[in-house]
């Protein structure tokens, strides 16, 4: 039978606490999740070509110290950043110093360490082969490698040659051309066609910023917002950027869309009710999302039918019945009505899972 979001919310412990405060003035930064970053790692330094001269001395053997090592380049897991905005299009480490007399070695270059999210996950552009992912805090991945300080003269003394005038250059940085994608940090995300008001609901429930529009194709990145319940617990939920049809042939920037959905435990699905084609809104995306993958089709989900403060009874009402016996969620970003039933139901989905894991 038909199931309608209508409850009594008084009866729900772990009830929503809605953002109060004022947002900010101004555009949110955008959220950077890919960068392509050219990695260079530092040169080694040059070895020394000297020889010992002391007043007792005068004909003292090599004393040429080698050159020190390049600094490597490397991505360490770390919770003080959110995305990839600060990181420079190009990281160069710092090379080693070249060998010195008195048989006085180079100094290293500085290793370059660069924090990204947890589940950052880095791939050589060229190869195409994926280098690493950091999984937890304090993970690292190897970006570019330093180069190896050269030898001084006297690495080359021997006994057929007491006088090597020759000394070892260093070796040359790696050089890599490196993708770096970081995971969506979000159980949940929301997904529909553009201008089907996501946007609107991920500032209605969240401190989260989004760009609001009256024209399609306002969100142009993935915005998080965190959504905090009185129980102090909190609950992720993304806002992907609208998918087109074809989606699944990467139109649109599909693929990079739809991959962060299959990282994410819920799908909420957010039609436009003012379009007054539910049921081909819904079946149109569970359609893109078949196609891209079956498994992220299964994923448990729940149906927001927005705009409803534009839209009379009668129609809504039509809508309703004809999703069928999907839960369905009428809600108003503007106006915020079913906002909570729809947060309260998002919870208990959360709590199921998470102790199905645990039982696991």
């Amino acid at each position: 039978g038909l199931k309608m979001a209508s409850r009594s919310v008084t009866r729900v412990s772990r009830l929503p606490i809605l953002p109060k405060k004022r947002k900010a003035e101004g555009e949110p930064l955008p959220l950077l999740y890919e960068r392509r970053i050219r990695c260079v790692g530092g040169n080694g330094g040059d070895g020394m070509v000297s020889f010992l001269r002391g007043y007792r001395n005068p004909f003292g053997g090599p004393d040429g110290g080698d050159g020190g090592n390049g600094g490597h380049v490397v991505f360490r897991a770390s919770n003080r950043v959110g995305d990839l905005s600060h990181i420079r299009s190009e990281l160069r480490a710092q090379r080693g110093e070249f060998g010195r007399s008195k048989s006085q070695h180079g100094k290293n270059g500085e290793q370059l360490e660069i924090d990204v999210p947890v589940g950052t996950t880095v791939t050589d552009i060229e190869t195409n082969c994926t280098i690493g992912r950091v999984a937890k805090v304090g993970d690292i991945v190897l970006g570019a490698r330093g180069g190896v300080g050269g030898h001084g003269n006297q690495f080359y003394l021997s006994n057929s040659t007491r006088k090597p005038y020759k000394a070892e250059m260093g070796g040359m940085g790696e050089e890599r051309l490196l993708s770096v994608e970081m995971r969506l940090m979000a159980s949940s995300a929301f997904v529909g066609f553009p201008n089907a008001g996501k946007s609107s609901l991920l500032r209605a429930i969240s401190r989260a910023r989004p760009k609001v529009a009256m024209y399609p194709f306002t969100t142009l990145q993935p915005h998080v917002g965190i959504v905090h319940y009185d129980d102090e617990h909190q609950v992720s939920v993304a806002d992907i950027p609208g998918l087109m049809d074809g989606a699944h042939m990467n139109i649109g920037l599909g693929h990079s869309f739809l991959a962060h959905l299959t990282k994410c435990s819920f799908l909420i699905f957010v039609l436009d009710l003012s379009l007054k084609d539910c049921r081909r809104q819904r079946d149109a995306l569970r359609e893109e999302l078949f196609l891209y993958s079956p498994s992220l089709a299964s994923k448990p989900s729940l149906t927001l039918l927005n705009k409803m403060d534009i839209v009379s009874e009668g129609e809504r009402r039509r809508a309703i019945d004809e999703m069928g016996a999907d839960t369905v969620f009428p809600v108003s970003a503007k106006d915020g009505y079913g906002i909570v039933d729809f947060l309260v139901r998002l919870r208990e989905m959360v709590d199921e899972t998470e102790k199905e894991n645990r039982e696991e």
